[in-house]
């Protein structure tokens, strides 16, 4: 029996699908200051980087765990399940309608100090990233072979949709220190 090629059915509609998702979504966009993007950006990317196989959707809650040093998003809540299969409970994520995720700590992992050790030193390594970048453009996230087609699909949309909130705002071309600079930290009225 041939292997099948395409065995998780990811053809041209569904990328098709997940790109006019999210160029409708920045359609829509407002303009944000710098500091709820980067708080949006980071979200989204640590969500991101976790394994899943499924079409998320916005408006939806999802729970992330962490097993093995390894994050998962699940479309299966804890109540749904006995036993630690897929590890801690991290928290709940929800996917907003502008393509950028949320995510809800639980009670467990704000206890954690070694969870929340992680969280921080990746946060710290961002905000260096964000503080070095030439423009605010060139910290979001850009096509990584790595990842699997919807944590692929989903960065490019979230690219897309923070892209358009910061050329709304502004801030696009600008430096952090630039786009964080007391004059600009209320959003000019003709980009409202």
């Amino acid at each position: 029996m041939a292997k099948n090629p395409n065995p998780q059915g990811k053809g041209l509609v569904p990328v098709l699908s997940v790109l006019a998702e999210g160029k409708t979504a920045a359609a829509h966009v407002p303009p944000k200051e710098i500091d709820q993007i980067s708080v949006e950006l980071f979200t989204s990317l640590f969500v991101l980087r976790s394994d899943f196989k499924f079409r998320p959707v916005p408006g939806q809650t999802y729970t992330l765990y962490q097993k093995d040093g390894r994050f998962r998003l699940s479309l299966v809540a804890q109540h749904e399940w006995e036993g630690n299969l897929f590890g801690k409970v991290v928290g709940e994520c929800k996917l907003q309608s502008d393509m950028t995720w949320t995510l809800k700590l639980s009670e467990e992992a704000g206890r954690d100090e070694a969870l929340l050790a992680y969280i921080e030193k990746e946060r710290l390594a961002f905000d260096q990233r964000v503080r070095n970048a030439k423009t605010m453009e060139d910290i979001l996230p850009e096509y990584d072979e790595s990842q699997v087609f919807y944590q692929r699909a989903y960065s490019h949309v979230l690219a897309h949709s923070l892209r358009s909130s910061m050329l709304r705002a502004g801030i696009a071309a600008l430096p952090f220190a630039e786009a964080n600079a007391p004059q600009r930290r209320t959003l000019p009225e003709e980009a409202e």
